[in-house]
């Protein structure tokens, strides 16, 4: 794929496209199905990533946050650069693990940029990388350029895992599904829906459609933005998500909590 030209990945994408659209049936027969009832399910904080993206986040907010993370047990706390290596200290010998996002949140550097961000990131402790698509690329349809822009990044990131946010609030459908296709054949772990920096929200109605466009890879999604409950969250586990990217984890799992017979 990696000299793959332009016409022939809108060929793909358009075989894609197709392939999904005339499709009859609503949800892909190979789907996960969601076993998560409730926030006090043991599987569900492994579900969440614990989200702390303001400029303005301190240090003492940072080591909250990873805080927070050990007592629940959240996946990972998904920080700016500047915090990882704070993080991963903090986490250091847990079960949670820092998450870096990279070209955040406009997707709009250069590939070398985003490669740098992801190679240093990983270098100071991240095990998981969220990096924002070139949008202008997709939207211009030139699939190459973000074949070549997702696959530095996952180069660089040594193995890690490697989500892909595609800002869905910027796409049609055609362009989520080939975004998500592109993303998908250039080594993401995950498809990720929204930075939650340029309005919108995840839905999940994006999170199915993502989900087939990525089967065939065996590609997961991530639904981020706007999920500030547990009925928001077991929304989008049902339609196919497998990771919740929120900074209302501690909000969602202590109103539960306050309400068990315990």
């Amino acid at each position: 794929m990696e000299n793959l030209p332009n016409e022939e990945w809108a060929s793909l994408i358009e075989s894609k496209i197709s392939a999904i659209t005339t499709s009859q049936s609503v949800q892909d027969p190979e789907t996960r199905q969601n076993t998560i009832s409730s926030p006090l399910d043991a599987g569900f904080p492994l579900t969440v990533d614990h989200t702390l993206l303001k400029p303005d986040a301190t240090p003492q907010q940072i080591d909250d946050l990873c805080d927070q993370a050990l007592r629940y047990k959240f996946k990972s706390c998904c920080v700016n650069g500047a915090n990882v290596r704070q993080v991963a200290s903090r986490l250091h010998g847990s079960t949670s693990v820092a998450c870096c996002v990279i070209g955040f949140p406009l997707g709009a550097g250069t590939t070398k940029a985003k490669a740098f961000e992801a190679q240093q990131a990983v270098e100071d402790g991240a095990q998981e990388i969220d990096m924002v698509i070139n949008i202008g690329a997709l939207k211009a349809a030139d699939y190459a350029l973000v074949y070549k822009d997702i696959r530095a990044v996952v180069d660089a990131s040594s193995d890690h895992t490697v989500k892909v946010i595609l800002e869905t609030v910027f796409l049609s459908d055609n362009e989520k599904i080939a975004a998500s296709f592109v993303a998908a054949e250039a080594g993401a772990a995950f498809v990720k829906t929204c930075t939650g920096f340029s309005g919108g929200s995840a839905t999940a109605a994006d999170v199915a459609l993502m989900k087939r466009a990525v089967a065939h890879r065996d590609v997961k999604v991530k639904a981020s933005a706007g999920i500030r409950s547990f009925e928001a969250c077991h929304e989008m586990l049902n339609a196919g998500a497998e990771r919740i990217g929120t900074s209302s984890g501690v909000a969602i799992m202590e109103s539960k909590l306050g309400n068990a017979n315990y």
